[in-house]
């Protein structure tokens, strides 16, 4: 006789091949992380199960018939691994009824080596059915997504036999052997497996005639317990004993409940606040499955410092889903760890500027505490249900059976309540971080691209020669401005009247809508798209580009003989990237001469920053013509303590500005209602325009043309429809040549594009503007 083996290693060895099986799957059979994570908490949740189960019945060892069913339970694990993922196309089932037939074949096995070896046991029996009753779950759900639900009731009807034996007692009384039962559950597995390879209709012939076959069998064995309850064994009950009620006792009954919350939340909570609903907390998640069954079975130590890393890592996935859910609300995307950690400084700046320093250096203080308590709270929760979980092992053991049951047939039912969630958000970080660090490389190849790099300078712009190119950048100027909300009547109102104004001072406009590269923030991005004709919508691709020698809108008319000018009054430290963007002159809040008061997060009103150009760049005498670019700022979230438009006769160093900033209205007025946020947002947005539409009015000539845009669409609170990136875009020009010259884009007349504008993205713009003014219009020189 095979001499028994330690009943520990045989459970281990057994949820290693679990494992190494699922690695050959990964690789052989493309099983992904779905698959991986079910194929893995099967593993543990079978090795807590097991090990419970066989000190319960008093095994210390496994004989050879225990070891084919361990075998089978490895094959179900796969099975279970396996149809569960969905995150593969499935082309063909064989796979599937192959590994299912295999399982089906070590069942006609271990029955009879128990009874040659004369090892049969009570433990045996019962880890032979409950392994074939899983398997037979597992098959008849994944049969009920080809067939329909009904199919379920083949694999759920066990389990509701012993769920009903709990509320009547008499159910879990012994039965008699009969052959009839024995081949009626036998039959289960083997037409479950059978009908994954046939056509639907003998499919559900065969499933109907096993399931109606099932039904036979349990109504004759709850007959058969019903006649015989009068002889059915007492079944103990326990006797409450009173418990004196301790300060220790109730702090437990506090903490306990409270550990689990928190677990919970960090398990389940969706990573966006749109999804925040009490039902996302109903589900059951696999990996507390997986962990729970890890630190059952773990030795002491190594069960505390399992418990220890996983709170930290429970701490950690925390922390990213609020990183989540604060980038959707503000960008309208996920957070991208790689480099989205260079974002934070911009923000507490942007909280200095609205709130003040001290705000900023609470808010600081207060982030960094929420971390350092989070991660002690994390792993001090884990700690206690770990404690809980082993000082009740068997009520653990049987719960965590349970709910694995219940996991994997609402899974492979694609049913919500199974849920994966903390194991995607971790493998959707990874998998984005691999790309983000690898995309800057792929972006540097394609910076090198250029038609233009060797462009003399004779055979650009030719088309503007002897014009002022002003491209103003509007922040936040986005279509929800425009089109289809309560933003945009009075928007509306000023680029419709804005058209009438300037056709009446000789100049001429066509609209049409850009998609951006941004949304709802970092500016910068969609400024480098539009001048270097490559999608920059991430930081390294925009540290990779100013690293590059491509030729920018800027540098193309430095190249061609205009003096370029860079203004960013936002912008309070060096300006390295002035240099790579062609600036021969680059403007910030410190060298533009303003002498007035901060508009919240803006440094100075837009009417300063034009007025300032213009004094700087446009009046004087005997100049070449120039290009600029510059970015307006006044429509900066948090859109408070707005300015309102003054003579610009008397705009001066800006002093004249002190008062205004206290006669606007606060964030404290503004902010606590949406509807007034958003009409704040339409106010700025509307003083951006009046003030384009002012300056062209009143130092525009028929050599001046400009093109304002916006950067991005502002924010979720506003935009809501984070998924529409497109933002308006006018030229305007005193000169019919230019806008003839445009006539092949088809935007639309006027400043304020319809519905039915051209949409280009921004990426384009840069070489379809070169491309249109490469040579001079006709009948014009090209000098």
């Amino acid at each position: 006789m095979t001499a028994p083996i330690t009943r520990t290693l045989v459970i281990a060895a057994g949820a290693m091949a679990g494992l190494l099986t699922l690695l050959t799957l990964a690789g052989s059979a493309g099983l992904g992380p779905p698959g991986w994570l079910a194929g893995t908490a099967f593993a543990a949740a079978g090795w807590a199960v097991l090990t419970e189960a066989a000190s319960r019945y008093g095994l210390t060892r496994f004989g050879p018939a225990d070891l084919v069913t361990m075998t089978r339970a490895v094959l179900v694990g796969v099975v279970t691994a396996m149809v569960v993922d969905t995150s593969h196309p499935r082309t063909s089932l064989w796979p599937l009824a192959i590994v299912a037939a295999l399982a089906l074949a070590t069942d006609a096995i271990d029955g009879r080596v128990a009874r040659r070896t004369d090892t049969v046991s009570e433990f045996g029996a019962r880890f032979d059915m409950e392994v074939d009753a899983f398997l037979i779950l597992v098959l008849s759900a994944y049969v009920a997504t080809q067939l329909g639900w009904w199919v379920l009731a083949i694999g759920a009807m066990r389990y509701l036999f012993v769920a009903a034996a709990r509320l009547w007692p008499w159910l879990g009384a012994p039965l008699p052997v009969r052959l009839s039962s024995k081949a009626v559950a036998a039959a289960q597995g083997i037409v479950l497996t059978v009908v994954l390879l046939l056509p639907t209709t003998p499919a559900m012939i065969l499933t109907g005639l096993a399931l109606l076959a099932l039904i036979w069998s349990f109504a004759y064995d709850v007959r058969w317990l019903h006649r015989n309850k009068a002889t059915a064994p007492a079944v103990a009950t326990a006797t409450a004993t009173p418990e004196t009620t301790t300060r220790a006792t109730r702090r437990r009954r506090i903490l306990t409940p409270v550990a689990c919350v928190l677990v919970l939340f960090a398990l389940l909570a969706p990573a966006s606040l749109s999804e925040l609903t009490p039902a996302a907390f109903t589900r059951i998640p696999v990996e507390g499955l997986l962990v729970a069954g890890l630190v059952l079975v773990l030795p002491g130590r190594a069960r505390r410092v399992a418990a220890s890393l996983v709170g930290v890592g429970l701490a950690l996935i925390t922390i990213m889903k609020l990183f989540d859910i604060g980038f959707e609300e503000a960008l309208g995307r996920k957070f991208h760890p790689v480099y989205d950690f260079s974002a934070l400084r911009p923000a507490v700046e942007f909280v200095q500027d609205s709130l003040g320093s001290f705000a900023s250096v609470a808010a600081i203080v207060g982030a960094v505490l929420l971390v350092i308590g989070l991660v002690a709270v994390m792993v001090l929760s884990v700690l206690r249900l770990t404690k809980v979980a082993v000082g009740r092992r068997t009520f653990a053991t049987r719960g965590l059976a349970a709910l694995g049951v219940v996991w994997v047939a609402a899974a492979v039912l694609g049913q919500p309540v199974a849920a994966n969630s903390a194991a995607n958000e971790v493998y959707d970080d990874l998998r984005q971080a691999r790309a983000d660090i690898v995309d800057p490389d792929v972006f540097a190849q394609q910076a090198a691209v250029d038609k233009y790099r060797y462009t003399h300078g004779d055979k650009l712009l030719n088309g503007l020669r002897g014009k002022d190119v002003i491209l103003v950048f509007i922040e936040s100027y986005g279509r929800v401005a425009v089109q289809g909300t309560d933003i945009a009547p009075g928007v509306d109102k000023v680029l419709d009247g804005g058209t009438d104004t300037l056709k009446a001072a000789g100049f001429d406009s066509r609209s049409a809508f850009m998609t951006s590269a941004t949304f709802g923030g970092i500016s910068w991005l969609a400024h480098s798209t539009t001048q270097s004709g490559l999608w920059v919508d991430s930081q390294p691709r925009y540290d990779t580009l100013i690293g590059t020698d491509r030729l920018t809108l800027t540098g193309a008319f430095a190249r061609a003989g205009w003096r370029t000018v860079g203004i960013s009054p936002s912008i309070v430290r060096d300006w390295p990237e002035a240099k790579f963007f062609g600036y021969q002159k680059a403007y910030t809040r410190d060298n533009v001469g303003y002498e007035g008061p901060n508009f919240a997060y803006a440094k100075m009103p837009d009417q300063y920053t034009m007025s300032a150009f213009y004094r700087n760049e446009i009046q004087p005498a005997n100049r070449k013509p120039v290009m600029a670019e510059i970015d307006l700022v006044s429509s900066h979230i948090p859109w408070t303590h707005l300015p309102t438009m003054i003579d610009w006769n008397t705009v001066g160093d800006g002093s004249v500005f002190g008062p205004m900033p206290a006669q606007g209205k606060t964030q404290a007025e503004v902010w606590p209602d949406p509807m007034k946020v958003r009409a704040a947002y339409g106010q700025s947005i509307q003083y951006s325009l009046d003030t384009l539409i002012q300056y062209m009015t009143h130092y525009g000539s028929k050599d001046t043309v400009m093109v304002f845009l916006g950067d991005h669409q502002p924010g979720p609170s506003v935009s809501g429809d984070t998924k529409n990136h497109d933002v308006p875009i006018s030229i305007v020009a005193g000169d019919p040549a230019v806008l003839d010259s445009v006539s092949g884009w088809g935007w639309q007349d006027g400043l304020n594009p319809g519905p039915s504008a051209p949409v280009w993205k921004m990426d384009s713009f840069r070489n379809r503007f070169l491309d249109t003014f490469a040579a001079p219009p006709s009948g014009h020189p090209g000098i």
